[in-house]
């Protein structure tokens, strides 16, 4: 899954249990290209190494930088610039649809995790606060304009 600096998906590709990360990587970065061709860092996991740098760099165009997790803790730590992708996880867990594999086919799940996520992201549109919050003194406040 590829997401950008805010969390929301970019891109997502379900492989099978039987293909590595690195394999998955591959279709990733070709389908992220295809559809986002500005983007020009992506940063991996510890499992997206080895060629694949070479891959992102000659062949597609994109610094591949890994985030690495320190060695010396055993306990959860928030790994820098990874925060974004594991809270767009745990956005999407909140889909009773995602929290269990109901699917039988790969391209099912990748479309079932863009329609949780047009869920994440329309609930986010659509979030509505009550008009004396948005009320000042002097009228509305810069936040929100008469009318919404």
């Amino acid at each position: 899954m590829a997401v950008d600096t805010l969390g929301l998906l970019l891109t997502v590709i379900v492989a099978a249990a039987s293909a590595t990360d690195r394999e998955a990587g591959r279709r990733l970065l070709a389908r992220l290209r295809d559809r986002h061709w500005r983007i020009a860092l992506v940063r991996a996991d510890g499992g997206y190494t080895g060629r694949l740098f070479d891959l992102a760099r000659d062949v597609r165009a994109i610094a591949l930088t890994v985030v690495k997790r320190t060695g010396d803790t055993a306990d959860f730590v928030v790994l820098p610039k990874r925060w974004p992708l594991e809270r767009t996880f745990a956005w999407l867990m909140r889909s009773p649809r995602l929290a269990r594999d109901y699917e039988s086919s790969t391209d099912t799940s990748e479309v079932m995790i863009r329609w949780s996520m047009s869920m994440v992201m329309s609930h986010g549109l659509t979030r509505r606060t009550s008009l004396h919050q948005h009320a000042g003194r002097d009228g509305w406040t810069a936040e929100c304009p008469p009318g919404t």
